[in-house]
């Protein structure tokens, strides 16, 4: 080990230096921060979860029975019902007629005209789920875009 003058200091390390370098401790926390993002994606709110589903759902057969609208040149129309829902214009049994979970619900107007045109005007329907009334969803299209899901606002 070199020596130095006494107010020389020396870089050169100590026998019994004990410790963690900067590089281990980077490598450290980044571990524990990969961690902690795969716990918050692992650990969702799941009490929306059977109401997004059904919007998704919901938005899926929009656009489908505006396409078959389409294809026909008759017009399709979806009603909510106490029970479900279910589109008119297009053969029995040829779109689902209910909900997956038996709690989702239409909030106010369930009356969407789905075509044959083109362009529609714009329309929308907001879900929500008698378990969670908080947790609305609001399925929209502008009338030219395909139907989306978003978070209503209430």
């Amino acid at each position: 080990m070199p020596t130095s003058a006494p107010g020389n200091r020396s870089f050169a390390p100590r026998a019994d230096a004990a410790g963690f370098t900067l590089l281990e401790l980077m490598v450290v926390v980044s571990i524990i921060a990969i961690a902690a993002a795969g716990v918050s994606f692992a650990v969702r709110d799941t009490a929306g979860a059977p109401l997004d589903r059904d919007a998704q759902r919901l938005a899926a057969l929009l656009d489908s029975a505006r396409a078959r609208s389409r294809l026909s040149g008759q017009p399709v129309r979806w009603l909510a019902q106490p029970d479900g829902f279910r589109f008119e214009g297009v053969p029995p049994g040829a779109l689902p007629q209910g909900w997956l979970d038996a709690h989702t619900q239409v909030v106010g107007r369930g009356v969407l005209v789905l075509g044959p045109e083109p362009v529609i005007p714009p329309q929308a329907v907001v879900l929500a789920s008698s378990d969670h009334p908080e947790h609305t969803v609001r399925i929209a299209t502008d009338g030219l875009r395909p139907f989306a899901v978003t978070a209503d606002p209430q």
